[in-house]
């Protein structure tokens, strides 16, 4: 089959075991997202919303796509706007990553800055995530534009849920204990997770959170500087399901630096901190043996580390 552009290719990233990093019990598999185009999990999210609003009318034909972003969602807004014709401003916080701001560049958007509140570079707090998105609602305003508004979006989780839900489902071909997935915006976790529990209501999900910036364990948010980029920001998104969720878990950065590691060097993959961190918390609760000997936990790998 020829694709007939980039957004034929935002589907059906493989399911792969983890046998060398987690040896037992138990097994771990992965949704391999990095794999998708723009580098992560956020492509399914910005062709979602982006073909949902060009076909309700919000986006129009050559308007202005505005987004604030950590720098995933901009990669894969910047992939659906390259083939459906349409300009991109990408608002973001100092804090991340200068290989992400040249590889958004590089994909075609324009990027503007935003001075750090309360954080320090490589560590994103939620105040300078309030400060990047005020500055993309003003930005947006005044060109005219189509504001994406990630958070406050509800395509994606439908998107995951009967997309990367029924992928990981149909690739496993065996019952799922458990889902374990980070929670940035919620949505892959809530969609993944509705996906798991109308095929087996046992299926446990567990949301991934950084030590220290627990809002969903109901905590009070002590570390709002860590290194797991584009989650943890220190609020309950506003779609939250908390039906959905059996639980949650926490990974330091410590963790999530050595897990990071170890999925290099001993599975040959090269991914970003949240992804180790969902590993790290798959493995401890495989450990913990509340699932049994034989259990098989999913995750995903949420995007490549080559932009860290």
């Amino acid at each position: 089959m020829i694709c007939t552009s980039a957004l034929d290719l935002v589907r059906q990233t493989p399911l792969v075991a983890l046998d060398r990093v987690h040896t037992g019990p138990g097994r771990i598999v992965a949704k391999a997202e990095f794999m998708l185009p723009g580098g992560s999990m956020k492509d399914r999210s910005a062709w979602a919303i982006l073909s949902a609003a060009k076909a309700d009318g919000r986006l129009r034909p050559g308007m202005t796509v505005v987004e604030m972003t950590s720098g995933n969602m901009g990669a894969g807004l910047a992939v659906v706007c390259a083939v459906l014709g349409h300009p991109l401003v990408l608002i973001m916080s100092a804090g991340n990553s200068a290989a992400r701001v040249r590889m958004l560049e590089g994909l075609g958007a324009k990027v503007v800055l935003v001075p750090q509140v309360d954080g320090s570079p490589g560590q994103v707090t939620g105040a300078d995530i309030s400060a990047a998105s005020a500055v993309a609602l003003s930005y947006s305003g005044k060109c005219n534009g189509f504001l994406v508004d990630q958070f406050n979006a509800a395509e994606p989780i439908s998107a995951h849920q009967h997309e990367t839900g029924a992928e990981l489902i149909e690739q496993a071909g065996m019952p799922i204990a458990a889902w374990v997935a980070s929670v940035g915006t919620g949505a892959t976790f809530m969609g993944v997770a509705r996906a798991l529990k109308a095929v087996r209501e046992t299926t446990r999900c567990y949301a991934v959170e950084p030590q220290g910036s627990q809002p969903l364990a109901g905590f009070f948010v002590d570390k709002p500087r860590h290194i797991i980029q584009g989650i943890g920001y220190g609020t309950v998104p506003p779609h939250w399901e908390p039906n959905l969720c059996d639980g949650t878990m926490a990974v330091s950065d410590e963790e999530a630096e050595s897990w990071r590691v170890r999925l290099a060097w001993e599975e040959g993959l090269y991914v970003g901190y949240s992804a180790a961190a969902n590993v790290c918390a798959a493995s401890r609760l495989l450990a913990s043996g509340i699932l049994g000997s034989n259990a098989v936990v999913a995750t995903i790998l949420c995007d490549t580390g080559m932009k860290y």
